[in-house]
């Protein structure tokens, strides 16, 4: 049984999990950040948190001049927060959305980040930059028991297919064909809010498939 009592509060990096995150991290794990931008609100985006190797802090990578590249080096921080909600992760990867405040009701928990840029270059025609995400404050909204939904991860993976459809190295009749694999999934395992965040992807590409 799922437990979604708030475990409430904030703590410093030091009084959290090693190296100040809530949860551990392991390979890549797929969050949602918040930046601030020039407008005083919150840019909301889609964010690859890469786990530490070693003494090594955990990393992220932006991709071409995004509201998060700008916002992070302008800002220096920013809020990564670790949801469940489809819905909230297929509008950060794939739409414009800014908000009043920094940490989404869907948020389990949460990281405020300093950010440092480590490493930059270009790959297929764009531009990428690399940062260090140092834990400065988090907190935990809730906890939970996991579960495994194909149906999530497929909007999960919709998500990345749809960023690739417009880069030249990748072809997008295969990226169609995953699109309608992923939307194949969704319908046979994934709850309603899988199947209204998949909707949300169709609305948001500019393809049909």
């Amino acid at each position: 049984m799922t437990d979604d009592s708030a475990d409430e509060g904030s703590v410093t990096a030091s009084e959290g999990s090693e190296r100040g995150w809530p949860v551990e991290l392991a390979g890549v794990t797929e969050t949602i950040v918040t930046t601030l931008g020039p407008n005083e609100r919150w840019n909301v985006a889609a964010l690859g948190v890469r786990a530490p190797e070693g003494d090594r802090p955990a990393t992220a990578t932006t991709w071409g001049r995004t509201r998060t590249w700008r916002n992070f080096r302008e800002r220096g921080e920013g809020y990564v927060q670790f949801t469940r909600d489809p819905v909230d992760f297929a509008e950060a990867a794939l739409s414009v959305r800014e908000e009043a405040e920094p940490i989404l009701d869907s948020a389990d928990a949460w990281v405020r980040c300093a950010v440092d840029r480590v490493a930059d270059g270009e790959d297929g025609g764009t531009r990428w930059v690399e940062w260090t995400l140092k834990p400065q404050e988090s907190g935990v909204e809730r906890r939970v028991v996991p579960t495994t939904n194909r149906g999530h991860a497929a909007v999960v993976e919709a998500t990345v297919a749809v960023s690739r459809l417009d880069v030249p190295a990748y072809d997008r009749e295969t990226l169609l064909d995953r699109l309608r694999y992923f939307e194949s999934v969704v319908e046979t395992a994934g709850s309603e809010r899988e199947r209204e965040a998949f909707r949300r992807v169709r609305e948001l590409t500019d393809a049909e498939w």
